[in-house]
């Protein structure tokens, strides 16, 4: 079947939503307070029907009943009524489906495949974009449209991601909003029995409002073009792909989850970087990457000048970019002799990484400006926040970088690390303040060191193609 990205813009941005099977204040009708289309409900259960309308939707004994255009219909019925309301969806000629209903090929019954081979033959027959079954769909927070209830609706950001998890799929949302980063759009696919992730990356790719794009695999249903899909977007916009099943144990579990077919861990994972896509391993890698690409602008060396630190802390931070597999290279001797104009040595020094300790903290602005400068220095990392000996992060930092990352095409980063739940949330306005000045920070020395470093390697990767 071909994808028709016409339906997929209607899918993704409805503007009549129809839930099939819910009941009042349920998980797909709860949107009812912030979706911004027409929203209707089809249930046949009177006592439910009834609940549904008092609490202020429409609703329909059936989906032909529904008037207008229909651009998205959400199942949550059972399986039973699945087959008549994929009828009702070809009949009304609905843009697409998504099946949160599940108890298909996943089960590995002889029921549950025939079922799902039967929606399969009647989607591909029709046309009809059918999403899952077994899965959360659709998330678009600037349209209140949700995987499931929950408060980040309302705004829009460069983001894409795809997921055969639907926990996953939720869990992102919240972790890169608590991170400063938030979603255009989202999906998630589960058994991806008619529309798969290449088709969802092929859609993302031409959607211009996502910048970048990140994935959660569990399988590929067609190896072959899943790569080819990659290698072409990968030019254009950073895909960061997070392969589930990576143990004997893992690939078990997937079974039993969507059903997919697992691979080699290795064939995978070199064959996603041969094409140019970003590997990670895990959900903070894969928010933290995301972060990097979105901010940072292209990466063209693994040379990095750290600053703000002191005595022991920045011996482990050296070390920990150090094992990322990026370099902590000492100054050229221009910065030394300027450093040593100014530099108090008690509580500090000034190798790389800086040790600021107290008494050079005042100097900071000089000491980022010189690292700035520095041929041997290719990205520039400060050291803030409560790890760092200070309550919270001085108001200056925030105006510093900014500064510095306008003036300079090297990447500009701050670790921001905390630890008491106070510091916490000091940490994360920190975070948001920081990326609302287009500076990526993050909440560890570990978290920063790999993003950097992922995004180096898709650079690199891409530069190597053009050349």
């Amino acid at each position: 079947m071909k994808v028709d990205f016409s339906k997929l813009d209607r899918a993704f941005n409805p503007q009549c939503l129809v839930v099939v099977g819910d009941h009042a204040k349920g998980r797909w009708l709860n949107i009812r307070d912030k979706y911004k289309g027409k929203l209707f409900s089809v249930q046949v259960n009177p006592e439910t029907a009834r609940a549904i309308e008092d609490w202020g939707v429409k609703n329909y004994t059936s989906l032909l009943e529904v008037p207008g255009l229909i651009d998205l219909v959400i199942v949550t019925a059972p399986r039973s009524a699945a087959l008549k309301i994929l009828d009702d969806c070809i009949s009304k000629e609905v843009a697409a489906v998504h099946f949160f209903t599940a108890g298909f090929s996943e089960t590995d019954t002889e029921e549950g495949i025939e079922l799902e081979r039967l929606l399969i033959d009647k989607a591909k027959q029709a046309n009809l974009h059918l999403i899952g079954p077994n899965c959360m769909g659709i998330y678009n927070p600037a349209l209140g449209l949700g995987q499931n209830v929950w408060e980040y609706t309302g705004f829009s950001a460069p983001v894409g991601f795809i997921s055969q998890s639907g926990t996953h799929a939720t869990t992102f949302g919240q972790q890169a909003h608590i991170q400063g980063i938030d979603i255009n759009k989202s999906v998630s696919f589960g058994n991806g029995k008619v529309l798969d992730s290449a088709d969802y990356l092929e859609y993302f790719d031409y959607d211009p409002g996502i910048k970048v794009i990140g994935m959660y695999l569990e399988g590929v249903r067609d190896g072959q073009r899943f790569l080819k899909v990659l290698k072409e977007v990968s030019t254009r916009k950073p895909v960061v792909v997070w392969k589930g099943g990576r143990t004997e144990d893992g690939d078990r579990a997937i079974a039993s989850h969507t059903g997919s077919l697992a691979v080699s861990q290795a064939v995978w994972d070199a064959a996603v970087k041969q094409c140019g896509g970003v590997k990670v391993s895990g959900m903070n890698e894969m928010v933290d990457t995301l972060k990097a690409l979105l901010y940072f602008p292209p990466v063209s060396g693994n040379r990095v000048g750290i600053a703000g630190g002191s005595g022991g802390p920045s011996v482990d931070v050296a070390d920990t970019f150090g094992e990322a597999g990026l370099k902590v290279p000492q100054l050229t001797k221009e910065s030394y002799d300027e450093l040593a104009s100014f530099f108090s040595l008690i509580g500090g020094g000034y190798r790389n990484p800086v040790d600021t300790g107290n008494a050079n903290r005042r100097e900071i602005k000089r000491i980022m400006e010189i690292l700035e400068r520095d041929s041997n220095i290719d990205s520039l990392v400060l050291l803030t926040g409560a790890r760092w000996g200070m309550i919270q992060t001085p108001e200056s930092d925030f105006d510093l970088l900014d500064e510095i990352s306008r003036m300079t095409s090297k990447p500009v980063m701050s670790i921001v690390a905390f630890g008491t739940p106070d510091e916490m949330k000091a940490g994360i306005e920190a975070t948001r303040k920081f990326q609302q000045r287009g500076v990526p920070a993050f909440p560890s020395v570990e978290r920063g060191a790999r993003a950097l470093r992922n995004a180096y390697e898709y650079y690199r990767h891409k530069e190597g193609e053009v050349n």
